[in-house]
C-alpha cells in the first residue's frame, strides 16, 4: 500500500523537469567536429558521433521519434538517416559549404526533431522521412570533410556509420522503455530537452 501511494503521489512534472535537466547538461559543445591529433580509421570514425553532443542528440532523437510513432517508422527513420548521411559526407568531400550554414542546419535538426518528440507528432511517413533526410545531409557533411584526413578513409566512414546505427538503436530502446511512463510524458520531456540543446547550440555557435 505504501508503494502504491507513493506512486500515486508522484509528480510527473518533476520527472519531466529532471529528464530535461539531465539532457541539457549532457549536451556539451560538439568538440568532435575538430578532433585533435592524427586521425586513424574505424576508431576515429566510430568516436566522432559519440564525442559531439549535437550529433549524438540528433541521432538519439531519430530513434526516439521512430519508437514514439511506431509501425514502419521504427526502422525506416533509423535506416534512412545513415544512408542519407553518407550522401552528405560525399557532398562534404566534393563541395565547400560554409560551416556556419552546416552548424545552423545541425542546430535546427535538434530543434525540429526534439519538437516532434515533445509534441508527440505522428507525422505522415513521407514527411518524417523528408525531415530525416534533410537533416542527415547536414550531419553527414562534417564527416565527409574529415574523412580524407583519416589514415583509412573507408574504415573511418564505416566507423561513423556503425556508431550512428548504435545510437539509433539506443534511442529506439529508450523510446520503448520509457514510452509508457506517465503516458509518454518522460519521452516528451527528453524531446523538450533536445529542443533546449538545439537553442543552446544555435545561440552560442559552439561547434
Amino acid at each position: 500500500m505504501q508503494i502504491s501511494n507513493c506512486r500515486g503521489k508522484a509528480n510527473p512534472f518533476k520527472l519531466i523537469a529532471s529528464a530535461a535537466l539531465l539532457m541539457a547538461l549532457a549536451a556539451k559543445p560538439a568538440s568532435a567536429h575538430i578532433i585533435g591529433g592524427p586521425m586513424g580509421g574505424f576508431g576515429s570514425g566510430f568516436e566522432h558521433p559519440l564525442l559531439g553532443g549535437d550529433h549524438f542528440l540528433a541521432m538519439l532523437a531519430v530513434g526516439l521519434w521512430g519508437a514514439q510513432m511506431g509501425g514502419r517508422s521504427v526502422w525506416t527513420l533509423p535506416a534512412t538517416f545513415p544512408l542519407i548521411m553518407c550522401i552528405g559526407g560525399v557532398i562534404g568531400m566534393l563541395a565547400n559549404v560554409p560551416m556556419e550554414v552546416i552548424s545552423i542546419g545541425i542546430s535546427l535538426s535538434l530543434l525540429a526533431l526534439g519538437a516532434a518528440i515533445a509534441a508527440e507528432w505522428k507525422a505522415p511517413e513521407a514527411a518524417s522521412l523528408t525531415i530525416i533526410a534533410l537533416f542527415a545531409l547536414f550531419h553527414g557533411y562534417p564527416h565527409g570533410k574529415m574523412a580524407p584526413n583519416a589514415s583509412d578513409p573507408a574504415a573511418y566512414t564505416v566507423g561513423f556509420v556503425v556508431a550512428t546505427g548504435m545510437i539509433h538503436l539506443f534511442g529506439i530502446a529508450l523510446g520503448f522503455g520509457l514510452g509508457r511512463l506517465y503516458n509518454g510524458l518522460v519521452v516528451r520531456a527528453i524531446g523538450g530537452a533536445i529542443v533546449l540543446a538545439g537553442i543552446y547550440y544555435l545561440a552560442t555557435g559552439q561547434f
